[in-house]
Order: C-alpha cells, then sequence, then structure tokens
C-alpha cells in the first residue's frame, strides 16, 4: 500500500520571518515549524506578506484578503497571530469557509510601550479573531491559560506547542561568572534599561554584559539605552551588538558564564531555553512563561534565579548573589547542566502543533 498523500497546510506570517536580519523569537520559531512540518506527515505552502505587523498598511491587508479569498472552502490555513490578531474584519469573514488556526506569540495588548488605549484596542481586536477561528495555539501553557482569561475562549480549542531547543556544546563559563549575555530584541518590552541600570549598582565586583539584539527594531528605546550607557558610566562594561545569529550567535553563548533577562512580558523566552542547552545558568525576571522555560533540574533545583518583576531592587539583588557568590554559582551551573539534558526538542513542538492541525483537519465540513 502506498503511503497517504501529505495533508496540506497554508501558513501565513509576517513577510520578514524569512530575513536573517531579524531573527525574533517568532520568526525562528515559525520558520522552525515550516521546515519540520513535513517530518509529520504535513505539507506547507507558505505565505509571507510583507507590512508593518500587528498595523499594516493597505498593501498588506489587500495581499491577506487576497490570500483568503482565494483559497478553496474548507482549507486548512494557520496564521501567525501578527498577522491575523488585529484584522478581524479581515479573518472574520473567512472564518466560517475556512478552517482557520492562529498562532499567537504574544498577545498583542501585553506588548510594552503601547499609546494609551491601544492595549485595549488591540485586546478587543485579537478577542474577535481568535473567538471566530476553530483553533488557537499557544507557545506556553501560561499564554494558554491567559487567551483563555483575556477572551473567554474554550479551553480544549487552545493547543500548547512550546518552542523547542537543540542541544550545544557546554559553555566555557569562568570561574568568577563575571560575562554575562542578554539575547532580546532592544525595544521596551525587553527591559534592557532596568538590567543595565541594575548593573550599574555593582560597581565593587567584575562584570561585562554583552547585549545581543536589533537595534533597529525600536530606534528611539535603542537611543535611549545608549545614553543611559553612557551617563552611568558603563560603556566599557555594557556593550550593544546589534543583532547576532549562527556562528556569531553560539560564539557568544559559547563564552558566557549567565544569560539575564529583564523582560517585562514574555510568553516563553527562547533565549532562556538556548542557554540552557549550553548549561547557563539563567537570571530573569519571572514573567509569564518564562518561569516554565527555566523549569528545573531532574532532581528538582533551580537552574537560575527568578525575580520578582515589580520589585525594583531584585534583579541587582540576584546579579549581586550570583557575582559575588561562588557558591551560589556551582550549584546553579550543575543545575543548569543537568537541565540541558532534560529540555525537551523542536519535534516535540512540531508533535504538539501537527496534533492540533489534525484535530482541525479532521473536523466535520462547514457550508460556505
Amino acid at each position: 500500500m502506498s503511503p497517504a498523500a501529505p495533508s496540506t497546510v497554508h501558513f501565513v506570517m509576517p513577510g520578514g520571518v524569512a530575513d536573517p536580519a531579524a531573527p525574533s523569537g517568532g520568526n525562528v520559531y515559525d520558520r522552525r515549524v515550516c521546515r519540520d512540518l513535513p517530518g509529520v506527515g504535513w505539507r506547507v505552502e507558505e505565505h509571507a506578506i510583507a507590512g508593518d505587523w500587528p498595523q499594516p498598511g493597505p498593501a498588506a491587508r489587500a495581499e491577506l484578503t487576497r490570500l483568503l479569498t482565494a483559497l478553496a472552502d474548507n482549507t486548512l490555513v494557520l496564521l501567525d497571530g501578527l498577522v491575523a490578531c488585529a484584522l478581524p474584519y479581515i479573518v472574520v469573514p473567512q472564518a466560517q469557509r475556512l478552517r482557520l488556526s492562529v498562532l499567537v506569540h504574544l498577545p498583542l495588548g501585553d506588548e510594552t510601550g503601547l499609546a494609551p488605549g491601544r492595549a485595549e484596542d488591540l485586546k478587543a481586536l485579537e478577542g474577535r479573531t481568535l473567538r471566530a477561528v476553530r483553533t488557537v495555539v499557544a507557545t506556553s501553557a501560561w499564554a494558554a491559560g491567559r487567551l483563555v482569561d483575556l477572551h473567554g475562549l474554550v479551553p480544549d480549542r487552545v493547543h500548547v506547542a512550546a518552542p523547542g531547543a537543540d542541544i550545544a556544546p557546554l559553555a566555557s563559563s569562568g570561574g568568577d561568572g563575571s560575562r554575562l549575555l542578554c539575547v532580546a530584541s532592544v525595544t521596551p518590552r525587553k527591559g534592557q534599561l532596568r538590567l543595565v541600570e541594575a548593573l550599574a549598582r555593582i560597581d565593587d565586583l567584575p562584570w561585562t554584559c554583552d547585549c545581543v539584539g536589533s537595534l533597529e527594531q525600536d530606534p528611539e528605546y535603542a537611543a535611549r539605552l545608549r545614553e543611559l550607557v553612557e551617563k552611568l558610566g558603563v560603556a566599557d562594561r555594557v556593550h550593544l551588538l546589534g543583532s547576532r545569529t549562527g556562528a556569531e550567535l553560539d560564539a557568544g553563548y559559547a563564552s558566557a558564564d549567565a544569560v539575564v533577562l529583564a523582560s517585562y512580558a514574555e510568553t516563553y523566552g527562547m533565549a532562556v531555553t538556548e542557554a540552557l542547552a549550553r548549561g547557563i545558568p539563567v537570571l530573569a525576571t519571572a514573567v509569564g512563561g518564562v518561569p516554565e522555560a527555566v523549569g528545573q533540574a531532574p532532581d528538582g533545583r533551580m537552574p537560575g534565579i527568578l525575580v520578582d518583576p515589580d520589585d525594583p531592587d531584585a534583579l541587582t539583588a540576584a546579579l549581586r548573589r550570583w557575582l559575588g557568590d561562588p557558591g551560589a554559582r556551582r550549584r546553579l551551573t550543575a543545575a543548569a547542566h543537568e537541565r540541558r539534558t532534560a529540555l525537551a526538542g523542536w519535534e516535540n513542538t512540531t508533535r504538539n502543533l501537527a496534533g492540533a492541525l489534525e484535530q482541525l483537519r479532521d473536523e466535520p465540513r462547514r457550508a460556505a
């Protein structure tokens, strides 16, 4: 008997997904599942639409409309939430005749630095979209619960496909723990301003911090960060390196003693598992899905330090503990090495996403 033909899913993504200069967690996730879904019986038709998502111009809106209306009834479509969630007037009219699923990397209203009232507007638009589609995929259990609570979604229609991790060689951690690394786009949500402020209070211990992440996504915030680094006199210790990918990013991780993340909101935090995949401890604000990503070593030990995001002194205290307590560094590093062996791989992500798509594929047909 010949093997069954693969099922087809049309994956609609922001145009920047294929751009190696835009290495966001969402883009990495989208690229990876496009690559891996064929291995579990899915044919992926990729549609990358250029635009300033989630607030695209007329050309991008017209392209999304053209694409969806051209698809045959009952076609299975996976839409990146950055494309779909703010445009219910385009997506909802197609939800009855197409098998629509939305992959939410971050609830739109959770973005930091939005204009007054914009967060509520985005929440309302997103709710209209997600309540209309048949399936929602979230990238952490925390995010799934948040979407259910935010928008009154039916829980069994919200699936979880958390990002995976590729195990990498152990980092060559130094003895004093002074080499810190922050991997995050330079935007208000990622909290680099408060990270620099916390580090600047520790002038009696050795440390350097390499900040890897796009400086172009929010030029105004990047300029404020540069000004703060100069004002606090830490320009020789805080290095704003811009985007790094491939071997350059690997080299950054390989030489890091700890990864720091000062975010105000995260659905998961892929930089966390990328660090742990190399046995690097993590110091992070306990927001959203970050505790889920940090997890525990198999013996229950924590492979990092999670801090209260609302306590202005907590991040400084955690950094001082890491830098000033050799015993704590040894324990945290040992736990990170153990956590590395227990991380779920991308094959787990792909299976979970495929399961959501299979459920959507197998639902009874709807009349147009």
